[in-house]
């Protein structure tokens, strides 16, 4: 797990009591409470219908809160704070193209930063730096449509860096991603300063990048400890619809 941060500092994000009905009546949240500290990058498993995607809308203000708190670095989520909320917090969505909607890629990097105010040489310069962080500085004049799975990833992560911000959400993000592709959006993924928090089904993903692991089931937390110990739990996983990749070393799990 990331080193302890120093004392007093705000949690990147914490959630307390957190509980959300949908307006059909279907339970998503019930008293959900999680705490990540700057830097952290933790993962959160579960199965289909577990809240990870409700729970990940409520922490920047996507989904209004019904009940319970979130603060991102202190500052609550509330209608008052959305703006930098939402600089702060930003979400990658398991399917880019929900993300990429502008004519290049470049302008797609350049939207958040232009409607925060962001202009001219310093908007340029932003766009390129964010691109050229996640690798992708030559597809800024292509057309995010004509995009391969992998590099509109990388867009839709520009995209979200280019904002600046406290916390990465990560919504399956090597989904659709061959074996090669899935290697180095980790190793990218591992250069990232943010805090991230990386909803997945899979666990070789989770093991490879998120020293702690949080598992939801039934719209709450049901374990939360190191990736290893957890992955490591028959038991735990069986309960919770989960299973390791087929072929997997199963004794590497305890080597810590």
């Amino acid at each position: 797990m990331s080193a302890s941060p120093p004392a007093g500092l705000p949690a990147a994000i914490a959630v307390e009591g957190l509980s959300y009905t949908y307006p059909d009546g279907s339970v998503a949240l019930r008293g959900v409470s999680l705490r990540l500290d700057p830097g952290e990058r933790v993962a959160l498993l579960g199965p289909n219908g577990a809240g990870k995607t409700t729970l990940a809308l409520h922490l920047n203000g996507i989904l209004a809160i019904q009940e319970g708190t979130v603060h991102t670095g202190g500052l609550p989520v509330a209608e008052a704070n959305l703006a930098e909320v939402r600089r702060r917090v930003q979400l990658v969505f398991a399917d880019a193209d929900d993300q990429l909607f502008m004519p290049t890629a470049a302008q797609d990097v350049a939207f958040g930063p232009a409607n925060l105010g962001l202009r001219g040489v310093d908007l340029e310069a932003r766009v390129a730096a964010s691109l050229e962080s996640v690798g992708a500085g030559h597809l800024a004049g292509r057309t995010p449509h004509h995009l391969s799975t992998g590099e509109k990833r990388r867009v839709a992560l520009a995209t979200a860096l280019a904002m600046d911000p406290d916390v990465l959400v990560l919504d399956e993000p090597t989904a659709g991603l061959d074996p090669r592709g899935q290697r180095e959006l980790i190793a990218l993924l591992r250069t990232l300063s943010p805090t991230l928090l990386v909803i997945t089904h899979d666990l070789g993903l989770a093991l490879a990048l998120c020293p702690r692991t949080v598992i939801m089931d039934g719209g709450t937390t049901c374990a939360d400890g190191p990736t290893r110990a957890l992955l490591a739990d028959d038991e735990l996983l069986a309960t919770h619809q989960l299973a390791l990749p087929y072929g997997f070393d199963r004794a590497t799990l305890s080597e810590l």
